[in-house]
C-alpha cells in the first residue's frame, strides 16, 4: 500500500503504534525522540489536554525530522483527563494504583494526537477524543490486575492497555479503537492517500 521510496519514520518508542502502522501495510522506521515531555508541557502554552497531546506529538516529530532531511516523520502522543485533572504515565506501581482508583467507576477522556512533519514543516496534525468508562473497581481487583500486568501498567497513561488485560477494567468504550491505542489511523491514512504516498 505504501508507494513512497523510503519508509515512514515513527518518532515514538511505542510498540503498539509501530504494530498498527505495520499491520496497515506501512513500512516503519522507529526513531524515538526521547524528549523531556513534562518539561515541554510546562514550557508550552497548552491549555487543554488536547493541546498538550498536540504539542508533544509535534515536538517529537520536529525533533526527529531535524535530522532526517526530506523524510516523512510521524509524532504521536496521548493524554488522559478526568474532568479537569490531567494524567501522565504512572512512574511506579503505587502511582498506577492511585490512577486506577481515581478512574474507577468514572468516565474519562483520551486525547490522541498525531503530527506529520517533513523538513521542518507540519504537513498534517489531528487530535481525536475518546470516552472510556471504568467499572467500579475494588482495591483487591486493582492489586490483582497490577500483579498480572506488572511493568506494563507503567507503559501507558491510566495504567492500562485495552488491547490486553486492561479491557477487564471497563464497562463502556466510545470512540475509535486505533485512537484509543494511541494512533488515529483513519485520518492519517486519508492524508497519506492525498499526499500520494499510499495507494488511493
Amino acid at each position: 500500500m505504501w508507494i513512497a521510496p523510503k519508509p515512514l519514520i515513527l518518532a515514538s518508542k511505542s510498540e503498539v503504534r509501530r504494530r498498527i502502522l505495520a499491520a496497515a501495510g506501512l513500512p516503519v522506521e522507529v526513531r524515538p525522540a526521547g524528549l523531556d515531555e513534562r518539561g515541554i508541557e510546562e514550557r508550552s502554552n497548552a491549555q487543554t489536554p488536547a493541546d498538550v497531546a498536540r504539542v508533544l506529538s509535534g515536538a517529537k516529530a520536529h525533533t526527529i525530522a531535524a535530522h532526517m532531511p526530506a523524510r516523512l516523520v510521524l509524532g504521536a502522543d496521548q493524554t488522559l483527563a478526568l474532568g479537569e485533572q490531567r494524567f501522565s504515565k504512572p512512574v511506579d506501581r503505587a502511582a498506577a494504583r492511585e490512577q486506577l482508583r481515581a478512574l474507577s467507576g468514572k468516565t474519562h477522556r483520551l486525547y490522541s494526537a498525531i503530527t506529520l512533519v517533513r523538513d521542518g514543516s507540519v504537513l498534517f496534525e489531528h487530535v481525536d477524543t475518546e470516552e472510556l468508562t471504568m467499572r467500579a473497581l475494588s482495591d483487591a481487583f486493582i492489586d490483582r490486575y497490577l500483579d498480572v500486568v506488572g511493568e506494563g501498567a507503567l507503559a501507558s497513561v491510566g495504567g492500562y492497555q485495552i488491547e490486553s488485560v486492561g479491557i477487564h477494567l471497563f464497562e463502556k468504550i466510545s470512540g475509535d479503537y486505533y485512537a484509543i491505542l494511541g494512533l488515529p489511523l483513519l485520518p492519517l491514512l486519508e492524508f497519506l492517500r492525498k499526499e500520494g504516498v499510499v495507494v488511493g
